[in-house]
């Protein structure tokens, strides 16, 4: 088994990626809207990756965290609020907060779950600041550590129960980030005692199953590297510190914020101690250069992955009750 999660062309998989993924053997698949048209043609789709596998516990993952990051969408499947919503009940009503974002996640999971989607990559768990680019703020749980723990705790819960595994990310924090890490490199400056404030969620959630790292350089820590490709952030803040033992896979590599081939990209982040790498947009010619680039899975990674894989159980929850119960708790923020 390869180290990298690939994403897929289409609605349908193609005769040269079925024969590359035979024979690359990636951990996992992760999907997009290019490859969701309704309920049938994704769970066939979903149904497809496990026959190739000959297994059931493949890893199919998708972003579906609500708001403007969302794969499945209307007309097919309802549309789901973002972090900021929960937020904006927090202030008024925590108890309430946590519990809608629980039966949000759970809803989500269930959703997912029907349709062979193993993997939700949420919650996110940084910290938002004034200055934090809107590529975060728009999606973020807000502003205060704990409340942001909090909130993906729920989160991380409600997906499990709903038949899903989830991500916590962007693994050592992306709050302070002013510029867009698709686009660009951001570097934060803050002190080492100041960043304490953005892996305090992470720490509150060091037992989550899996994590994402993100493409930023924190000059308190590495000031050459970003997070992914950052031996010491992977191993001394990541692993160290915040005690993260999970799955680690990277953000997109192909994000501008990183600079290199895919290959060499891909092979710099397992070099520097993420376990798979995380490339989505299946260019053919892309994904043999990073299957060509890296090894077999470490044993260490491929027992996260197996571990996260075992984390969650059977779904369970009535899908328009836990919607009908969200709804009624964030009323609560407009009275």
């Amino acid at each position: 088994m390869k180290p990298v999660i690939f994403g897929l062309s289409g609605p349908v998989l193609t005769a040269d990626e079925r024969a590359f993924f035979v024979e690359a053997r990636p951990a996992g698949y992760i999907l997009f809207k290019r490859n969701v048209v309704d309920r049938a043609q994704l769970r066939a789709l979903t149904d497809a990756l496990r026959d190739l596998e000959a297994r059931d516990d493949v890893a199919i993952l998708v972003d579906q965290e609500g708001g403007r990051v969302a794969r499945l969408g209307p007309p097919e499947w309802p549309s789901f609020p973002a972090g900021p919503t929960f937020d904006a009940l927090y202030e008024r009503a925590p108890i309430s907060a946590i519990e809608a974002a629980r039966a949000n996640a759970t809803a989500l999971g269930l959703m997912l779950a029907e349709v062979g989607i193993t993997i939700d990559c949420l919650p996110l768990l940084d910290v938002a600041r004034p200055e934090t680019t809107e590529a975060i703020t728009s999606r973020a749980y807000g502003h205060e550590p704990m409340r942001v723990a909090a909130m993906g705790r729920a989160t991380l819960e409600g997906l499990a129960a709903g038949g899903v595994v989830g991500v916590v990310k962007h693994m050592p924090g992306h709050g302070r980030a002013i510029v867009d890490t698709h686009h660009h490199l951001p570097t934060v400056t803050a002190t080492d005692a100041e960043l304490e404030d953005d892996i305090a969620p992470f720490r509150a959630l060091a037992g989550a199953p899996m994590g994402m790292t993100s493409h930023i350089v924190f000059e308190a820590w590495d000031r050459g590297l970003p997070a992914t490709l950052s031996p010491t952030v992977i191993e001394q803040v990541i692993r160290g510190r915040i005690g993260f033992d999970g799955l680690l896979m990277t953000d997109d590599i192909d994000m501008k914020a990183l600079s290199g081939t895919p290959g060499e990209k891909a092979a710099a982040s397992i070099a520097a101690g993420c376990d798979v790498v995380l490339d989505c947009w299946a260019r053919m010619d892309e994904m043999v250069e990073i299957a060509g680039r890296l090894g077999d899975i470490t044993s260490v990674g491929r027992a996260r992955l197996d571990r996260a894989m075992a984390s969650v159980a059977a779904s369970e929850g009535d899908f328009a009750a836990l919607i009908e119960k969200r709804d009624a708790l964030l009323a609560l923020a407009a009275v």
